[in-house]
């Protein structure tokens, strides 16, 4: 646990637990204001909050705010008081503070450690995702071949997959070696509430996966949930080639999220 006064601490600390926050930052003081240019503050959802930006009413209705914009999902925006009109202090002046929404990276799952999952986790990574490799090949689901994820799952699956309680904010993508597992895989989790899923493979293939599950008692709302072909198209033929278009996509689904 973070220190109350610790701002960066919280931040690192939040962030490895998943907890989104607000980051305030006094950009401007004009007049009397007791704030300080540069004075930080980080609020979270419950009444936690670490640093200050200078105490009192200003601090109270700047939390206030925070927590709206939490409750709102906004980005990041600038908000400034009248200390007098606005907030009834008689020192008088005015200040902005510029609120940044953090949110923990979204989880990637790479179901498969095959030759494109390689590249696909290096630049996910890069693109802002922690990612997950699950494969259960020791020979291939290492840590010489997937230096950049956050964590790697040397075992079934499937049977992990079905234990797993994902998050409504996940993206899973599946690509292993054999288009059976691809689709006892696609079965295991279709019918949970994803960000994103895909399955890597044809449009054909993506039309015989529906087409079974529908038969084998799915809706067919739920049998749409899954993308295949995965990526943008952008005519991609080599592995790397191939996870750039799939990162695209997934960053393409995210900011589309986050807009909303």
């Amino acid at each position: 646990m973070a220190k109350r006064n610790d701002v960066f601490e919280a931040l690192v600390d939040l962030r490895r637990r998943k907890i989104p926050c607000v980051l305030c930052t006094v950009v401007e003081s004009k007049g009397s204001s007791p704030l300080k240019v540069g004075a930080k503050m980080v609020v979270c959802e419950d009444s936690c909050a670490y640093g200050t930006i200078g105490g009192g009413a200003v601090e109270h209705v700047v939390q206030q705010q925070a927590r709206q914009a939490l409750a709102d999902g906004s980005g990041a925006k600038l908000v400034t008081h009248h200390l007098t009109k606005d907030l009834g202090m008689c020192c008088g002046g005015t200040m902005s503070v510029f609120m940044e929404l953090q949110v923990a990276a979204p989880t990637l799952y790479v179901f498969g450690a095959g030759h494109v999952s390689m590249p696909l986790c290096a630049f996910a990574t890069s693109a802002g995702f922690e990612t997950c490799v699950v494969d259960e090949r020791s020979d291939w689901a290492n840590s010489e071949r997937f230096p950049t994820v956050a964590s790697l799952r040397c075992e079934s699956a499937v049977a992990l997959l079905e234990a797993l309680e994902l998050p409504a904010d996940a993206y899973v993508v599946v690509l292993t070696h054999d288009h059976a597992l691809d689709y006892e895989l696609l079965k295991a989790v279709v019918g949970k509430p994803l960000a994103y899923l895909g399955v890597i493979g044809s449009q054909r293939k993506g039309a015989r996966f529906r087409q079974r599950l529908v038969a084998e008692g799915f809706d067919e709302s739920v049998a749409e949930r899954f993308q295949t072909p995965m990526g943008v198209d952008i005519g991609a033929v080599t592995a790397e080639e191939i996870a750039v278009s799939i990162v695209a996509e997934l960053v393409r689904v995210r900011r589309s999220r986050e807009s909303k």
